[in-house]
């Protein structure tokens, strides 16, 4: 038992240090893009990192990168799941698979930002990459059910069959969701740029660990879908408008109503965090004046319920279509 909780902590230990040195990195380079004539700051969900006059050689440079480093995740995600290997702490042919493959794209994304600089957005708008996270953080509700239902330990009757297709398939969609969103910035390097890439690390630092026991420590995922709020907030902080509490309280209320419920932590202690969220959320919107805003922190929990039952209405419909199409036994 002993071992499996060092080698875990251990291998977590290792990913966050390298997510941490390629943050640096691009931290460390970033003013050399200055160069570079950008649209700059417009309105809202115009994204201004993109080139004011783009190139043929950025475009197919940054969607080739994407669509390789993709396809190459995907790959070794399928051929990774024929196998249908028990989780362990060593590292297999998988996981170093995963490691390399990772670290060649990441690296030239970078490199392909300081020759070429736009990356996906000149051509698609802001909102897909802000849902394609958003959507991955959903489905994390879902695949967390069993364990700590939906609110307040509680949830709906989840069909059994629809619990398992998220389990069995749930990387391809996750493995979407980042490197679109990372291949859809370039590198720059300010406060919300550098919170955003070391949250990719992170997450691509959980891709790695496919079939490792790591993968499913509950402490390292809740770590990784806590990981959005600090991110919202550094980047709405650096926004006009002060959406920051929103952000912050925003996600901090997940935490409150269904996160925290999967760790084990007694009665006392989740109340002891609930009182301390709910103390801290009347101390910022007073210490404003602006009591009258703070209902704005439930969009946040609403949008991801209500996608959550979308989606399972969604597959439900389908489901029963199928029925009645291909009755059980034809």
């Amino acid at each position: 038992m002993h071992h499996w909780y060092s080698g875990t902590r251990n291998t977590i230990f290792v990913g966050t240090v390298l997510a941490a040195v390629l943050t640096s990195i691009i931290a460390m380079t970033g003013a050399r893009l200055a160069g570079f004539v950008i649209v700059g700051p417009t309105v809202p969900f115009a994204y201004p990192w993109r080139l004011v006059e783009p190139t043929v050689v950025a475009r197919i440079t940054a969607w080739g990168g994407y669509v390789l480093h993709n396809l190459f995740v995907w790959g070794v995600i399928y051929a990774a799941r024929r196998e249908r290997p028990r989780y362990q702490v060593g590292f297999r042919w998988q996981n170093w698979a995963m490691l390399a493959g990772n670290g060649v794209f990441i690296i030239l994304h970078v490199v392909q930002t300081h020759l070429y600089y736009d990356g996906l957005a000149q051509d698609v708008p802001e909102i897909t990459a802000l849902g394609s996270v958003a959507l991955m953080l959903m489905v994390v509700l879902i695949l967390e059910v069993p364990r700590r239902g939906l609110l307040f330990r509680r949830s709906l009757r989840f069909d059994r069959r629809f619990i398992k297709m998220v389990k069995e398939y749930h990387g391809y969609l996750f493995s979407w969701a980042i490197i679109y969103t990372f291949w859809y910035h370039p590198t720059e390097a300010t406060t919300g740029h550098l919170a955003g890439f070391f949250y990719m690390f992170m997450l691509f630092g959980q891709s790695i660990l496919i079939f490792n026991r790591a993968h499913v420590n509950r402490w390292w995922t809740l770590t990784l879908e806590m990981l959005v709020l600090p991110h919202g907030v550094l980047v709405a902080i650096n926004q006009p408008s002060s959406s920051w509490r929103m952000f912050g309280f925003g996600f901090g209320a997940m935490f409150i109503l269904t996160q925290m419920h999967g760790l084990g932590l007694s009665v006392r202690a989740r109340s002891l965090l609930a009182g301390i969220y709910v103390l801290a959320l009347l101390a910022s919107y007073g210490s404003i004046g602006n009591i009258g805003s703070i209902h704005e922190i439930v969009r946040i929990p609403v949008l991801d319920f209500a996608v959550v039952l979308i989606l399972y209405l969604l597959w439900w419909s389908i489901a029963k279509i199928v029925s009645v199409v291909r009755p059980a036994g034809v």
